[in-house]
């Protein structure tokens, strides 16, 4: 057990319980960044994190009742295959890993598309709650198609990178469903579906071996009271600061994994 993976893992759980951003966008940068960690190892290991904190959450929102049951299986449909494909691209093609270069550009380029969601979510997606129509059964084909297709391509950037599975679900889903998926709902199919995704590429990564479990006990060990202590505070915070500087930060990373 290392304290200092440890207060990384309570610095990203507690901007994860005060966000609601997922770790991935969070963690994987910070331990290549800060720690020296090999990007590989990061997203491996980043992604056996993202799994149990998620499943956690995922328990909650099920609790509750907030995930549309219908389109988790329509994402699953397009990225659990994706995942699968990318794992054995990486076995067969890559030696079980990508080219450094070409990861840190890879994941630097989804930090970026992270941070401008964060901040544009709402101009994307508002405009089409104003359209109250019936919904026709061509427009819930696209629906479909759109929601396969997006999981598709979320499974191999997760995969890839660790980054993916939360901002760019919550806007494929508020841009498909504008009229059918409160933010709750939302919110909970994306956990929910985030679960399995991040479940398989992890054990994936850890085939290629790609994963350092004494890195992961000792992020967890600091993630959990650090989402707790955010629980506590969630409502006392202003949500468009904690968001500005969280998309700052994404894009500070982003800058460092491109251009170094």
């Amino acid at each position: 057990m290392d304290l200092t993976y440890s207060l990384a893992g309570a610095f990203v759980g507690f901007l994860v319980g005060l966000t609601g951003v997922g770790g991935g966008s969070l963690m994987a940068p910070l331990l290549i960044a800060i720690f020296g960690v090999n990007p590989a190892v990061a997203v491996g290991t980043d992604l056996w994190f993202a799994a149990i904190t998620k499943a956690v959450g995922g328990g909650i929102h099920h609790k509750l009742g907030s995930p549309d049951w219908q389109i988790v299986k329509r994402l699953a449909l397009g990225s659990l295959p994706a995942a699968a494909l990318t794992v054995g691209w990486l076995a067969v093609f890559s030696g079980g890993r990508m080219e450094t270069d070409a990861l840190m550009l890879l994941l630097g380029i989804a930090l970026l598309i992270t941070a401008v969601l964060m901040l544009a979510k709402q101009r994307i997606t508002a405009p089409l709650r104003k359209f109250h129509r019936e919904i026709s059964p061509t427009t819930q084909r696209r629906q479909l198609v759109a929601t396969v297709a997006g999981g598709a391509a979320v499974g191999v950037l997760v995969t890839l990178t660790s980054v993916g599975a939360g901002a760019l679900v919550a806007v494929l889903l508020a841009l498909a469903y504008p009229l059918r998926l409160s933010a709750k709902t939302i919110v909970g199919t994306d956990i929910i579906h985030a679960v399995p995704l991040t479940l398989l590429a992890a054990m994936g990564h850890s085939w290629l071996g790609n994963v350092d479990m004494w890195l992961l006990a000792s992020l967890l060990l600091g993630s959990i009271p650090g989402i707790a202590i955010a629980s506590l505070v969630a409502g006392k915070v202003n949500d468009n600061l904690v968001r500005y500087a969280l998309a700052a930060m994404l894009v500070v990373s982003a800058f460092k994994m491109i251009w170094g």
